[in-house]
């Protein structure tokens, strides 16, 4: 069944047009409690949102449609996605929800689940409630509505299972962290997080407005970072996206590290600790170089689709336990169930400390290849697949390349983008051929 609103990670579009819409959020509520009800007499849905001024629209909209077909609602209030996931487990909840739009800017939002063990819900799941957005609703009459009530102490109980993810006969003592929380869902947790833990925290991106987020400061804007870390001479800085489940760092020298080269930090200090690391799972954008170092250690890196939740899947397919994405979701599944900013980064930092390593003595056998990520906006109606000045230039530059870099072309799974990526080990080459295919791309 083809779906008309899931894309790969929810719902997600432009605030005030549809599908994310108060009149079509109360639908979507009304139809995820039918589609609990079918096997749970009294649901109980947990609902958790980042920042943005519009959350409390939305978290209105969908509270009132799971009231409206008999699940109760329990409101975390702002609180990072995968502190949702956690809480969901924790709770015994039937689903959790979070309304966010990830590292998109604030006039996005979205909505996306897990399911009560903590994990991203199957394709068959959100097939089932698109079906029941088609049926007519089923109001339930007054003595069989959900109620709704707060859980007040969320954010602490979240502090706490973060703090319990870290050594426990190790400290940040003497460590002074920069913490960035791109305004989002964990201003006010993570901070606390590192603090509690012993570092000297200085916070940036922590002050948001409903419409802040994301913006200049967190993952995706890492540049305020490594200032703040330079300014402050601080140990470390670590960048958090506005729902706070991507990972960027920034060493003392201001130098800084993604997704790929955590990963592979993650699983080395594993093998150093003489834990097995059968294998690691990353994705078609995982750099060359993460690939090389890992095999010459004797650990395979299998690709996944871009996505982390395409990731996760391969992961539980195969029994692995790491995996992620250079954007900087970072999956450790002995620690959580999804991907986490704060749990990864701590995982990190213990490597460091235990080590008595930087980051850079640490990667030091992983040098990256050089990566290029172009960006081209498509309309609505443009089909990038039939674009014949595209494909001759993909064909031309392959051949290029060689057993020296590869291409990659793919669309965006959350905005109306062309994603054009050239790895090469010459950043000039990478640079000419990426923009090359991006030019084509325009053309079509």
């Amino acid at each position: 069944m083809a779906r008309s609103y899931f894309g790969t990670d929810g719902i997600r579009g432009t605030v005030g047009k549809p599908p994310i819409t108060p009149d079509f959020v109360l639908r979507l509520g009304h139809a995820i409690g039918q589609v609990l009800r079918r096997t749970e007499e009294r649901p109980t849905v947990l609902i958790g949102k980042d920042t943005r001024i519009s959350g409390y629209m939305l978290e209105s909209a969908l509270e009132s449609g799971l009231n409206s077909a008999g699940a109760d609602v329990v409101l975390l209030g702002p609180l990072p996605t995968p502190g949702v996931a956690y809480l969901t487990r924790a709770q015994r909840a039937s689903l959790g929800v979070v309304i966010s739009a990830s590292h998109n800017a604030y006039p996005d939002n979205g909505i996306k689940f897990f399911s009560a063990q903590g994990n991203k819900l199957p394709d068959a799941w959100e097939e089932e409630v698109e079906q029941a957005l088609a049926t007519p609703p089923q109001w339930a009459d007054s003595s069989h509505l959900g109620r709704a009530q707060r859980l007040d102490d969320a954010a602490g109980r979240y502090i706490e299972f973060c703090k319990s993810t870290f050594s426990h006969d190790l400290s940040l003592h003497g460590l002074r962290i920069v913490v960035d929380a791109a305004h989002g869902a964990a201003y006010h947790i993570a901070p606390k997080v590192f603090h509690e833990l012993g570092a000297d925290v200085i916070a940036i991106g922590c002050a948001p407005d409903g419409m802040n987020i994301n913006h200049e400061v967190g993952a995706t804007h890492p540049d305020a970072l490594v200032r703040a870390v330079r300014a402050n001479a601080a140990d470390f800085g670590i960048a958090l996206d506005g729902d706070a489940d991507r990972l960027q760092m920034v060493d003392g020298a201001g130098r800084l590290y993604n997704g790929d080269e955590l990963l592979y930090l993650l699983a080395a200090e594993r093998l150093a600790c003489g834990l097995p690391v059968p294998g690691v799972v990353g994705t078609l954008m995982t750099n060359m170089a993460v690939e090389q170092a890992l095999v010459a250690r004797g650990v395979e890196l299998v690709r996944a689709k871009v996505g982390d939740r395409y990731v996760l899947e391969e992961l539980h397919r195969r029994g692995w336990l790491l995996g992620g994405e250079g954007s900087g979701h970072l999956l450790v599944l002995d620690r959580h169930t999804t991907g986490d900013g704060l749990v990864s980064a701590l995982q990190v930092l213990q490597a460091c400390v235990r080590s008595g390593r930087s980051l850079a003595e640490l990667l030091e056998g992983a040098p990256l290849f050089p990566q290029v990520l172009l960006n081209v906006r498509l309309s609505p109606q443009q089909d990038w697949t039939r674009n014949r000045h595209l494909a001759e230039a993909t064909r031309a530059v392959q051949e290029q390349l060689g057993e020296r870099g590869r291409v990659l072309v793919r669309a965006s799974g959350t905005e109306p983008l062309l994603r054009v990526m050239v790895e090469a080990q010459d950043l000039d080459e990478a640079n000419r051929c990426a923009q090359r295919l991006a030019d084509a791309a325009r053309a079509g």
